[in-house]
């Protein structure tokens, strides 16, 4: 008798050991994972295809606001969006507003909004106060394809708006020196130098490049520093010396170069002027820069030219739009020595006693800043006073 016979050929009381039987699955794990997977994917097929959300994945941005009692509805700006003001508000934040800096996330444009806790209008139907230093007035704001530009509005110059505060009758009666120190925005240490380290009467140049110029020049204003904006332009060896990106160039049409000026004016807030970031070839040209200064001037802007190019039509042209204008003298750290330095600040205070004012540059060099810091500590026992530029253009123009 074998092992393998079957229980009708085993003797009646004797047990067999049963095969044991595996359970087994109509389907193996690999086809279960595979149906799982397709279930999230229709699941998530069913929520793009039926759920009505444009924003969808955009990174959201929650900002409470403070509204006036008289206002019944809440107020809040939420997501990559926010609400304009209603034309004629006048709503202008006051010392304690904040600025939101908004970026698309998919087309990387930049926004800055305002924020105040006193903005809008007063019960009494008046208009708010003027911005102060560190408030942008939103009513000096116009949308381009960029982002918010300047603008006049309601009789009001982002020139005079934004000028930093000076006594200009005493101004006009004494010796005086405006000094600019350019090249801000790109780096932040050297920035927050000369922002902390000079005084309030230096007025700050910042570049359109950097990764948040629009924070730097908000803290500069909070320092009451008159600020400016460096507009990049062709100079002689372009492209080998090439200012950045959107450089306005002699070889575009007028509207193109409108449009790359709107690029720069759009990239922060508050400043009184612009200036050129060299450019000596595109200022030398007529034709390119008449649209430019012509534009800047309708927009309530100030225009300082550096001084690098002895063949600059800005002069001219921006006396034809009876538009603030100042040429710096001198540049002050050409060759970046203390010595040299020292040198070009007395050729400064010379010029200044002679013809009433003098207008210096110089770039945010640490031992810029230095110089420029214990210099202006003794200034004004030498009788002499040290401006912000919006009031050395205007002593010059009623000089």
């Amino acid at each position: 008798m074998t092992e393998t016979a079957d229980e009708l050929s085993t003797p009646l009381g004797q047990k067999t050991e049963r095969r044991k039987r595996r359970l087994r699955l109509p389907f193996t794990a690999m086809q279960a994972l595979a149906v799982l997977l397709g279930l999230v994917l229709v699941a998530f097929l069913t929520v793009a295809l039926f759920t009505d959300n444009p924003l969808g994945g955009e990174p959201i941005a929650r900002v409470a606001l403070r509204i006036p009692s008289d206002e019944k509805q809440p107020a809040a700006a939420s997501g990559p969006t926010e609400q304009a003001a209603k034309p004629g508000s006048h709503q202008a934040p006051v010392g304690d507003s904040k600025t939101v800096t908004i970026i698309d996330g998919s087309s990387g444009k930049r926004q800055d909004v305002v924020i105040g806790s006193d903005a809008g209008e007063k019960a009494s139907g008046e208009p708010a106060p003027a911005a102060a230093m560190t408030g942008i007035d939103p009513r000096l704001l116009e949308k381009s394809r960029y982002g918010m530009i300047p603008v006049v509005a309601d009789g009001l110059k982002p020139f005079t708006v934004y000028a930093a505060d000076a006594d200009r009758i005493r101004a006009a009666k004494m010796p005086a020196i405006a000094i600019v120190v350019g090249g801000l925005g790109v780096g932040a240490d050297k920035t927050a130098d000369a922002i902390m380290k000079l005084p309030p009467a230096v007025t700050l140049a910042f570049t359109p490049y950097g990764a948040d110029p629009a924070k730097l020049a908000e803290r500069a204003r909070a320092q009451r520093h008159e600020i400016l904006l460096q507009v990049p332009m062709e100079p002689f060896d372009y492209p080998d010396n090439d200012p950045g990106p959107q450089t306005l160039l002699t070889t575009l049409t007028p509207e193109q170069n409108l449009d790359r000026l709107y690029w720069h004016l759009s990239r922060f807030q508050g400043y009184a002027g612009i200036a050129n970031f060299m450019g000596a070839r595109f200022t030398a040209t007529d034709s390119v820069m008449q649209p430019i200064i012509r534009e800047a001037a309708k927009r309530g802007l100030g225009y300082l030219d550096d001084g690098s190019s002895p063949r600059s039509t800005a002069p001219s042209l921006t006396a034809a739009q009876s538009m603030p204008f100042a040429k710096a003298d001198f540049t002050i750290d050409a060759v970046p020595t203390s010595a040299e330095i020292d040198r070009m600040l007395v050729k400064l205070e010379t010029l200044a006693k002679e013809r009433g004012l003098a207008v210096g540059v110089a770039s945010a060099l640490p031992i810029s800043i230095e110089r420029l810091a214990a210099w202006t500590k003794t200034l004004d026992s030498r009788g002499i006073m040290l401006v912000p530029l919006t009031t050395a253009m205007l002593k010059s123009r009623s000089g």
